[in-house]
């Protein structure tokens, strides 16, 4: 998940903490397409 903040744009996991119950920051990224690719990235490593 994606979204913008004050800083560019910042990633999201899809699952919500059970704990917290908020979503772990994934990293925050200047550009979308660069939020873009990181997130491709983890999908990938997800399935490895």
């Amino acid at each position: 998940m994606i979204r913008k903040v004050k800083g560019g744009y910042r990633l999201y996991s899809q699952k919500k903490n059970p704990k917290t119950g908020k979503r772990r920051n994934l990293g925050t990224f200047k550009t979308k397409a660069g939020a873009k690719k990181h997130e491709k990235a983890v999908q990938y490593f997800k399935r490895r």
